[in-house]
């Protein structure tokens, strides 16, 4: 009978390694084709800043089971180098048993290459479980005082109702990486030059491997004519919060 997936799933470790030299350690322990690797792949994770590791697709029928997980590494190039592990239990005595590759589609090779058990009925073939593939950071991350750059951000934002409250600026205590992109988009609102904004992306990525982004809008559309900076969580909320000022700049009353 197959073995239902959220009982039979169990991470290849717990807890998760501290660093990125931990996790590297650990995988290429119980990797029995480790020695395989090149030593191109070893030599560029020398220099792994953080890593994440997630399930990719997972198989189980009649008490057998093989699973294959993505890890992935930030380098201090910015690059990204992704790992495939398989484990499985397959093997005689269903010890598991955990492989190691460089490429999805060899890893995907060598697990097409498994047994299922010969008396499986029709009806009871395992489900294959197909998780979406983590298409790693999306932004050319520049290694910085990121926390410190974040903190500046947060701070100069004159939006004091709406702007990313305390557990952004926690969360972004953990950034050492980011990316600062002008983003583009009816920069001049209502047609109108005298209506012109700045908007930027500062994006952000975390020791954990995730990424945020703050958005920050800049104009002159101020009472005084003073330069003003306005931060928030969301691309939407930023470019609403711009036609929201527009409107009212553009109001006949308007002093």
């Amino acid at each position: 009978m197959s073995v239902p997936y959220e009982t039979a799933y169990e991470p290849p470790e717990s807890p998760e390694p501290d660093s990125p030299e931990e996790h590297l350690e650990r995988l290429l322990g119980r990797a029995l084709n480790s020695f395989d690797l090149p030593d191109e792949v070893m030599h560029r994770l020398d220099s792994a800043l953080a890593h994440n590791s997630s399930l990719h697709s997972a198989h189980h029928s009649a008490g057998l089971h093989r699973e294959t997980f993505r890890h992935t590494w930030l380098l201090a190039d910015a690059s990204v180098l992704t790992l495939w592990e398989l484990v499985h239990n397959t093997a005689p005595g269903r010890a598991p048993q955990h492989e190691i590759y460089t490429d999805e589609e060899e890893a995907g090779v060598a697990t097409s290459r498994l047994p299922l058990p010969p008396d499986t009925p029709a009806c009871d073939r395992p489900v294959v479980l197909q998780l979406p593939a983590d298409p790693g950071p999306r932004h050319a991350y520049a290694l910085d005082d990121s926390a410190d750059h974040a903190r500046r951000l947060l701070r100069r934002a004159e939006n004091t109702g709406d702007r990313p409250g305390d557990d952004a600026a926690r969360l972004l205590r953990s950034a050492f990486a980011h990316q600062i992109t002008q983003a583009f988009g009816r920069p001049c609102l209502a047609g109108e030059a005298r209506l012109c904004f700045s908007l930027y992306e500062h994006a952000f990525l975390l020791f954990d491997g995730g990424e945020v982004s703050l958005w920050e809008v800049e104009h002159t559309l101020t009472p005084d004519g003073h330069h003003r900076c306005e931060v928030y969580e969301t691309e939407e909320a930023a470019r609403a919060a711009m036609e929201r000022t527009a409107r009212e700049a553009a109001a006949p009353d308007r002093p």
